[in-house]
């Protein structure tokens, strides 16, 4: 591969969104070039369920058999590195690699992610993906009627309570402080045997990332097998904000139905530019942008 080649596509993410739009656009025989940096969302999460013929692999698995078979379509390349600038307009984009190698490319594909916000809790980032968990259908069923909790205050607190009660009983919500929804929601989380914990969490004991016990401030300690939260987050990568493209509301990148963003040329698919966090959706959302882009190549050749 020479630096100043130009390709049909760059992905810059090569993770599953990624890759399953290079796949699409390699099997459509475009010139694909896939920039990755090498750190997954999920690379701490010991294996990755509700996704069929691969549930119960590690992550590191089934990226790399999709890796070696996107590879293998004699269009399609990959680079290590971090992109770390995107310039020009579409039909012709300048993508630096580690601030020194220039990539040439008609349109592009930001398949980045996002960073999620850890709680300032000791021993929270070393057990999330792994027992300080997010989605109940990515790790519920491994964690079926286990002693778990839930990190949240708010109003949403509730429905998240209910939706978690469907794997286990044994559910305790902790606000991490004095709780912020009103008396009906309270009663109703009692109701149906949810224990409430206002106590701050001071630490969360591990071994190897599998919780033991939280430990709260006023110096009583809570034996726990999961814990369940939703932290806040930002994009990982702020250069689809530089190029102009918009955030919604809640954050992700504006897509349209082809996860076409508000630029011209520029496309966006899974975590960056969704809510559901699951392979299938980021996998479902890349093959989506690798065909739709590929039609708008063709609808600008003929």
């Amino acid at each position: 591969m020479t630096d100043q080649q130009l390709f049909d596509v760059a992905i810059i993410g090569g993770s599953y969104a990624g890759l399953s739009a290079a796949m699409t656009l390699g099997r459509a025989r475009r010139k694909v070039i896939i920039i990755d940096s090498g750190k997954p969302c999920n690379r701490q999460t010991p294996h990755s369920h509700n996704l069929i013929t691969h549930d119960g692999k590690t992550p590191a698995e089934i990226s790399a058999l999709a890796r070696e078979q996107v590879l293998a379509y004699p269009t399609v390349q990959m680079r290590a590195g971090l992109v770390t600038q995107v310039t020009g307009a579409d039909g012709a984009f300048t993508v630096m690699v580690d601030e020194k190698h220039p990539v040439q490319a008609k349109k592009l594909i930001f398949t980045t992610g996002i960073r999620d916000i850890m709680p300032d809790i000791p021993g929270f980032a070393e057990s999330w993906g792994i027992s300080a968990i997010h989605c109940p259908y990515c790790h519920g069923y491994e964690y079926s009627d286990a002693r778990t909790g839930v990190l949240m205050n708010g109003e949403m607190a509730l429905e998240y309570l209910k939706m978690i009660r469907n794997w286990t009983a044994d559910l305790t919500l902790y606000t991490n402080g004095p709780a912020t929804f009103d008396g009906a929601a309270c009663e109703k989380m009692l109701a149906f045997g949810a224990e409430i914990v206002e106590q701050p969490i001071a630490a969360m004991d591990h071994e190897d990332g599998y919780l033991k016990s939280l430990r709260l401030t006023d110096g009583t300690t809570r034996h726990i097998t999961a814990l369940y939260h939703r932290p806040a987050f930002v994009q990982h990568s702020l250069i689809p904000e530089q190029l102009g493209c918009e955030l919604n509301p809640q954050g992700f990148i504006k897509v349209d139905e082809s996860q076409k963003t508000t630029v011209a040329g520029i496309y966006a698919a899974g975590d960056n530019s969704g809510a559901f966090r699951g392979l299938t959706g980021a996998m479902a959302a890349g093959t989506t942008a690798g065909a739709r882009l590929n039609h708008e190549l063709i609808n600008e050749e003929y």
